[in-house]
């Protein structure tokens, strides 16, 4: 299973969003620290979720990096995130 299936599993299930969207960008750091070959190393997070409504910033970051823990233990050297909770 590619590391982006798990990490969209995970998100689902723990934030339920109204919209979500795992980017591997691993191609573009290419030959930088923490690339290996075959990517799945850099990724950007775009998600929207009624979970981040009145959070800040740091919390909800907190809050998607608990849950994606493991895999930024292991395999993912680089996360970029982009969260919000959906407008009224």
């Amino acid at each position: 299973m590619r590391v982006s299936d798990i990490m969209i599993k995970k998100l689902r299930d723990a934030f339920a969003p109204e919209f979500l969207d795992v980017i591997d960008e691993s191609h573009r750091h290419e030959g930088h620290a923490g690339a290996r070959p075959g990517g799945q190393t850099h990724y950007r997070v775009k998600i929207v979720a009624s979970a981040f409504a009145g959070k800040s910033r740091v919390a909800i970051h907190r809050m998607i990096n608990d849950t994606l823990a493991e895999e930024l233990a292991n395999q993912v050297h680089a996360l970029a995130i982009e969260a919000s909770a959906p407008r009224a």
